[in-house]
């Protein structure tokens, strides 16, 4: 048996390298599509036969590059996580860590929230939809979430080892605090359309790391209150 030539075995090499190419090319941008109409109808909004539509293509030309409606959501919690953590993540690295790079993360965090504020945050939307609703697409926002969440985190973390917060601030309370700002930002801003809703989002974080700062003063331990004992019932 001769062995296929070289010139025709490195042309059939670059076809299928091509072929590879455009193949992964499409796929992107079909998923670029998706992740635009998802953050304005929701990941329940997505369907094989809309996107088609958008991307002028054949349903079974979409399909074929997913092989069901989930794994289309699914890449687009996938492709939306890859950019949060390219815009607001990886750009606050460079930042010295501890207060430093936690005003970095929250800074960048407030610039794609003030976007979305129009266009709408899969985070949030995909909660609502999907909050009790178990399943792979569930699971992949979940997990998008709390990876982001346990940066956050860390970054507390080293804002109490580099000495910028107290030793005893719990970074878990801090960390549920300034991921409630956001929430209710999103609420006041998009749903309410209240004015403001930007500032008072700072002025209130600018509040928490002033609250939990090495200079602040240790809260004074609350003092429970006492039942007042009851007055007997008098006998008839």
């Amino acid at each position: 048996m001769s062995a296929t030539p070289p010139t025709k075995r490195s042309r059939s090499e670059a076809s299928l390298t091509r072929s590879l190419q455009k193949g992964q090319q499409t796929k992107a941008a079909i998923v670029d599509a998706a992740l635009g109409l998802a953050t304005q109808i929701g990941l329940e909004g997505l369907s094989i036969g809309a996107l088609a539509e958008v991307m002028q293509m054949s349903k079974s030309g979409v399909f074929a590059h997913f092989g069901s409606r989930e794994e289309l959501q699914i890449s687009v919690v996938r492709e939306y996580h890859h950019r949060f953590e390219e815009e607001v993540f990886y750009t606050a690295m460079s930042v010295p860590r501890g207060l430093p790079r936690l005003r970095a993360l929250f800074d960048n965090w407030m610039k794609r929230t003030s976007v979305e504020i129009d266009s709408g945050c899969l985070y949030i939307s995909g909660a609502v939809e999907f909050d009790d609703r178990p399943g792979p697409v569930r699971d992949a926002l979940a997990s998008s979430v709390s990876t982001w969440l346990a940066a956050m985190r860390r970054a507390i973390d080293l804002a109490i080892e580099e000495g910028h917060l107290r030793a005893d601030t719990d970074a878990n309370q801090m960390r549920f605090e300034v991921h409630s700002l956001i929430l209710a930002l999103h609420y006041e801003a998009r749903f309410l359309r209240s004015p403001g809703s930007l500032q008072c989002a700072v002025t209130a974080f600018e509040g928490i790391v002033r609250r939990y700062s090495a200079d602040a003063p240790a809260p004074t331990p609350a003092t429970p209150r006492k039942t007042p004992a009851r007055k007997p019932r008098a006998s008839a």
